[in-house]
């Protein structure tokens, strides 16, 4: 995907917001011994209106958003109202694995995107040269988000809930050595 920026337009990134998700929220959640895996909000709403919040504060109407998936849970209509609270009038979604019926376009959904597609790999083209990898999925922590070589994680979890900044994402990665790519672990697994 080329993105090509009209003067005074701003770039960001995002990943795994789980809108409405209960439970990735501390007080919904049914998950038995993953408290270190939850958000920690009073309530399931209140997750809700810190994302839409965070993300609306630095992303203007006419900026462009790119999620890189992992966009909803908890039903269809999740998906619609999430998007609608969000002023940023162009998002691009690369699918996460939570977002099925976005993928198979139920009700024609993916209209209320300005594009819409399947994520490309973990290695990358030119990862050798400098090259900057961004991604989700993994839900890492602040202290971890930042990988061997050029690697980043801009899932909210990592952020404070908040999207990053182009600008943010160089000044990050901009002293890292050039690397080849080790993966981190996935969020599934046992983090030590």
């Amino acid at each position: 995907m080329k993105i090509v920026l009209e003067k005074g337009q701003r770039l960001y990134f995002t990943s795994d917001t789980h809108y409405n998700h209960s439970n990735i929220c501390s007080a919904t959640t049914t998950w038995v011994g993953a408290e270190n895996l939850t958000r920690k909000f009073n309530t399931l709403n209140h997750m809700n209106d810190a994302l839409v919040n965070n993300i609306n504060e630095v992303v203007g109407e006419n900026d462009v958003l790119v999620h890189l998936g992992d966009w909803s849970f908890g039903g269809f209509e999740k998906i619609s109202e999430f998007r609608n609270r969000i002023i940023c009038k162009k998002i691009h979604l690369t699918y996460g694995n939570h977002d099925h019926h976005i993928r198979n376009n139920k009700e024609d959904i993916q209209e209320i995107f300005s594009t819409t597609q399947d994520y490309l790999f973990a290695s990358w083209d030119s990862m050798n040269d400098g090259v900057i990898h961004l991604h989700g999925h993994v839900h890492l922590p602040p202290n971890l988000r930042l990988g061997e070589g050029k690697s980043l994680d801009v899932g909210v979890d990592g952020n404070n809930l908040h999207p990053m900044s182009l600008d943010e994402i160089l000044s990050v990665v901009k002293n890292q050595p050039i690397r080849k790519l080790s993966l981190p672990k996935d969020h599934h697994e046992k983090r030590i």
